[in-house]
C-alpha cells in the first residue's frame, strides 16, 4: 500500500518524503496543500517536510525549487485565488535548508514584511516574523529594515505577535533591542512556536528568557 503523505508529514517522515518527491516533483504541491490542513501540527509539519523535499531535489534540479519558490511568493497574491498563509514560512524553510543554492531569496523573503499592505499583514505578521527568524544569521544587513517593524511588535496585542518578534529579533542577534523592554520578562501571553519539528505552546516570557540566556543566538538552537 502506497503511504498516506499526510501521516509521513505528520509523523515527520521526513526521508520518506524526499524519496517520494524525488520520484515524483507532485509532492511539493501537495505538501503545500498541508498547510491548509486543519491541524495546525500538521500544516507546520508540512512546511518542515516541503523544506526538506525542496532540498533534496535541488541537488538534481535546482531550477525546479526555483519555479517552487516562485510559486509560493504568487500564492500570497490575491490573483491566486487561494492564499496561502504559511508560504513566507515554507519559502524560510526552503531558503534556510540550502542558503548555497538560494541566498538570493533571503531579501524576497525579508522584504514581504515591508511590501505587504498593513490591512493584510495582521494575518501574516506573526507567521513572517516566524520566517525571517528561521532564516537567522544568512539574512544578516538584508533584514536590518525590518528591525524596527520587529520592535515595534514587542508591543503588539497578539501575543503571538509578541512571541514571534522575539525569536525573530533573538535569531537575528538583535538583543539589545530586546533589552530595551523588560516587561517581556514577565509576558505570559501564549505563544506557539514550531522548532525543530515541534509546535509548542510557550509564553513570550519563557521565549525571552531563552534568548536573554543566548538559547537563540543567530542560527543556535534554542534549549527548549
Amino acid at each position: 500500500m502506497k503511504p498516506d503523505l499526510r501521516d509521513l508529514v505528520a509523523h515527520r517522515r521526513l526521508d520518506a518524503v524526499t524519496e517520494m518527491a524525488a520520484t515524483s516533483r507532485r509532492v511539493l504541491g501537495r505538501l503545500v496543500s498541508l498547510t491548509y490542513d486543519a491541524d495546525p501540527a500538521v500544516a507546520w509539519a508540512a512546511v518542515e517536510a516541503m523544506g526538506a523535499a525542496a532540498a533534496g531535489i535541488a541537488d538534481s534540479d535546482p531550477d525546479f525549487v526555483r519555479h517552487h519558490l516562485r510559486r509560493l511568493h504568487w500564492l500570497l497574491q490575491e490573483e491566486s485565488g487561494g492564499i496561502c498563509w504559511y508560504a513566507p514560512q515554507a519559502m524560510a524553510e526552503i531558503v534556510a535548508r540550502r542558503p548555497d543554492l538560494f541566498a538570493d531569496y533571503i531579501p524576497i523573503v525579508v522584504n514581504l514584511v515591508l511590501e505587504t499592505a498593513e490591512e493584510d499583514l495582521e494575518h501574516f505578521r506573526a507567521g513572517m516574523l516566524w520566517a525571517v527568524g528561521r532564516l537567522g544569521a544568512p539574512a544578516g544587513d538584508v533584514a536590518a529594515d525590518i528591525v524596527p517593524g520587529a520592535v515595534e511588535a514587542l508591543g503588539h496585542p497578539d501575543p503571538q505577535v509578541r512571541g514571534m518578534a522575539v525569536w525573530c529579533l533573538g535569531r537575528l542577534g538583535r538583543t539589545a533591542e530586546l533589552d530595551a523592554h523588560p516587561e517581556l520578562q514577565h509576558d505570559g501571553g501564549p505563544c506557539t512556536l514550531f522548532q525543530d519539528g515541534e509546535l509548542r505552546t510557550l509564553t513570550v516570557a519563557r521565549i525571552a528568557q531563552a534568548v536573554r540566556e543566548g538559547g537563540t543566538a543567530p542560527g543556535g538552537e534554542a534549549p527548549f
